[in-house]
C-alpha cells in the first residue's frame, strides 16, 4: 500500500480552501517601515555612529561573565536559531499539514522563505564583511570589510523566518495571533542570547530581526510563483504516473503484430425443403426417412433451379468419385441411370 504524500492526497476528501494572504495596505505599510529601519541600521554602522559605540559597550560589559550560571542553558537555547535543526523541525510539522490539507503549499512556502533568507542575508554578510566581537581588532571600529560574515545575525533572521512561517500559514486568526507571539518571543530570545554569548554585536541582532521580518512581510508577492510551482509538480506527477511505477514503453512499429483481417462468412444458398415422400421400410445408413434406390443408394432430391453452389462449397473429387448424390436429371459419369423404385403398396 502506498504511504507517500501523493497517495494521501488521492484518498482523502477535498478539504476547505485556505485563504492565501494578500499584500494589503497594512502589510505594505509595515514592509515599508521595516525596510526603512533596515536601511537606517546599515547606514548607522557604515558611519560608525552611536550604534557602533553601543555595540562596544555591550561587548566590553561581557554578559556571559556577569551571569555565568545561565551560560549552559543558553547554549542549548540558541539552537532554536540554527538553520539546520529548526528547518527540520518546522518541515516535519508543515509536511504533516500538507498531508492533512492535500496541498504542497506549506512546504513550498517554507522552501521559498529559506531561499530568500539565504540570498538576502548571505549577500549582505559577504558584501559588508564585518568581524564578530571575538575577532575585533580596534576598539570603536565598525570592523567592516574585514572578511567577516557576522552582519546581520543569521541566527536571529533564521529564527524570525522559521518560526514566523508557522504564523504566516495559520488557518485561523486565533492561531495566527498565538503563533505570532510565540515566534516573536523565540526570535527575540535567540537574538539576545547571541549578544550574551558574545558571538554577535547588538546591531547585528537588530538587522537580523529586520531582515527576517522583511521576508515574512513580502511573502504574498511570492505566492503566485508558489502556486505555479505546485501546479507544475502535480502536472508532472500526472504525466509520469503513480509513484513507484513506470509508464508503459511504446511498442516499436516493426515489432507490432499485423492486424488480422476479418473473415466474412460465405453466403449459404437457400435450400428449399424437399417434398414429402413415403418413408421406406428399411432406410439406408445415414439417410433416415429416404427410400433407397434399386442399387442401394439413397434417392437424391432434385436441387432447386435457382440455387447454385459456390466453388468453395463443392466437395472435393477423389479417385473413388464424388460423394455428392448424382443429379436427378443426368446420368452419372461412367454408369447408367439409377432405377426408380416401383410405386405401390
Amino acid at each position: 500500500m502506498r504511504t507517500d504524500i501523493f497517495a494521501r492526497l488521492d484518498r482523502e476528501p477535498e478539504p476547505p480552501k485556505i485563504e492565501t494572504p494578500r499584500m494589503s495596505r497594512h502589510r505594505i505599510a509595515l514592509f515599508g517601515g521595516t525596510l526603512a529601519f533596515y536601511l537606517a541600521i546599515v547606514v548607522a554602522v557604515l558611519m560608525s555612529s552611536w550604534l557602533v559605540a553601543l555595540d562596544w559597550k555591550v561587548m566590553l560589559f561581557r554578559p556571559y561573565q556577569q551571569w555565568p550560571e545561565i551560560h549552559a542553558a543558553l547554549d542549548y537555547y540558541v539552537v532554536l536559531g540554527q538553520r539546520g535543526p529548526t528547518a527540520v523541525m518546522v518541515a516535519c510539522w508543515l509536511g504533516w499539514r500538507s498531508w492533512r490539507q492535500h496541498t504542497l503549499r506549506p512546504l513550498l512556502t517554507l522552501g521559498a522563505s529559506l531561499l530568500l533568507l539565504n540570498l538576502t542575508v548571505g549577500a549582505v554578510k559577504i558584501g559588508l564583511g564585518r568581524l564578530g566581537p571575538h575577532y575585533a581588532t580596534r576598539i570603536g571600529s565598525a570592523e567592516l570589510f574585514a572578511g567577516g560574515d557576522i552582519f546581520p545575525s543569521g541566527h536571529t533572521a533564521n529564527a524570525v523566518v522559521t518560526w514566523g512561517i508557522l504564523a504566516y500559514l495559520a488557518a485561523t486568526p486565533r492561531a495566527r495571533r498565538y503563533l505570532s507571539a510565540m515566534s516573536a518571543i523565540v526570535s527575540l530570545g535567540v537574538g539576545l542570547t547571541t549578544v550574551y554569548l558574545g558571538t554577535h554585536w547588538l546591531s547585528d541582532v537588530l538587522l537580523g530581526w529586520a531582515a527576517g521580518l522583511l521576508i515574512l512581510l513580502g511573502l504574498p508577492w511570492v505566492e503566485p510563483l508558489i502556486t505555479r510551482a505546485e501546479d507544475w509538480i502535480f502536472a508532472a506527477r500526472a504525466r509520469l504516473g503513480a509513484p513507484g511505477s513506470r509508464p508503459a514503453a511504446p511498442v516499436p512499429a516493426d515489432d507490432a503484430p499485423a492486424p488480422v483481417p476479418a473473415v466474412q462468412p460465405a453466403a449459404q444458398p437457400a435450400v428449399q425443403p424437399p417434398a414429402e415422400e413415403p418413408a421406406a421400410q428399411g432406410p439406408a445408413r445415414g439417410q433416415a426417412g429416404r427410400p433407397p434406390a434399386a442399387n442401394g443408394r439413397p434417392r437424391p432430391h432434385p436441387a432447386p433451379a435457382t440455387a447454385h453452389a459456390v466453388r468453395s462449397e463443392r466437395s472435393p473429387v477423389t479417385p473413388a468419385g464424388s460423394r455428392r448424390p448424382p443429379h436427378a436429371d443426368r446420368a452419372p459419369r461412367g454408369g447408367t441411370a439409377p432405377a426408380r423404385p416401383v410405386a405401390g403398396g
